[in-house]
């Protein structure tokens, strides 16, 4: 698959996905959990939702630039989804506290992968 194609196609699952985490939330989940848990399920739910128009726009801008930091960037974003949000999903449905200690190295991966982007992009516009 095409560098760009990966990253959209990965964008546009995640973006789906979110969506239909969002509805499950806001419909099933309600009344299953507290508020605090429903609470974590949006914010997994947002920020996964966020970093899948990052994928996009990753996408777009690798049509434009064949540059190995793309790829680099792409896999934090889709990495730090998986542990990131993956890590509060499975909070919320297990309430295993614990692995509210693994959320803080997603959200690291989809720091970095931000900061390459922007690194990147500043140091090919000058």
């Amino acid at each position: 698959m095409v560098a760009w194609t990966l990253w959209a196609a990965i964008g546009a699952l995640y973006g789906g996905l979110a969506v239909a985490l969002g509805a499950f939330g806001a419909h099933a989940l309600r009344d299953r959990v507290d508020g605090r848990m429903l609470e974590i399920f949006e914010t997994a739910v947002r920020y996964q939702m966020y970093h899948a128009l990052a994928l996009l726009l990753l996408g777009f801008i690798a049509t434009r630039i064949d540059a190995s930091w793309i790829r680099l960037s792409g896999w934090g974003f889709t990495l730090g989804v998986l542990v990131f949000s993956g890590s509060l999903y499975a909070l919320v449905f297990t309430g295993l506290r614990v692995l509210g200690a693994v959320t803080p190295i997603g959200g690291l991966l989809l720091i970095l992968a931000w900061f390459i982007l922007a690194f990147n992009l500043f140091r090919i516009s000058s």
